[in-house]
């Protein structure tokens, strides 16, 4: 059993910077990210939840292409917690992010929601 939860969301202008955060925790793991692979995720209004960054427990990283160039995924392996910088933000970015957490299981946390101002 993992459980994620994200802050960091919030309203933006365009070209503005925001920094999400995943705080994980297990009862059972004490290193989450050596078990699994770790992804943010966004569901705009009307629209399927799409991939926006991952980080594979090899630290293998996947942008969209939407994304490349201004989002960074990390992650702070002693404190558990996975990081979405966002830089350079549009409108388009508007959308509920999510954490995601993937190996036999897959896990998700509730949400945050980031809008950018058109």
């Amino acid at each position: 059993q993992v459980q994620l939860v994200e802050s960091g969301g919030g309203l933006v202008q365009p070209g503005g910077s925001l920094r999400l955060s995943c705080a994980a925790s297990s009862t059972i793991f004490s290193s989450i990210f050596v078990v699994y692979n770790m992804a943010w995720y966004r569901q705009a209004p009307g629209k399927q939840r799409e991939l926006v960054a991952s980080i594979g427990r090899d630290e293998s990283l996947n942008y969209a292409d939407s994304v490349k160039g201004r989002f960074t995924i990390s992650r702070d392996n002693a404190k558990n917690t996975l990081y979405l910088q966002m830089n350079n933000l549009k409108p388009e970015d508007t959308a509920v992010y999510y954490c995601n957490a993937n190996s036999r299981h897959e896990y998700w946390g509730q949400g945050t929601q980031v809008t950018v101002l058109p």
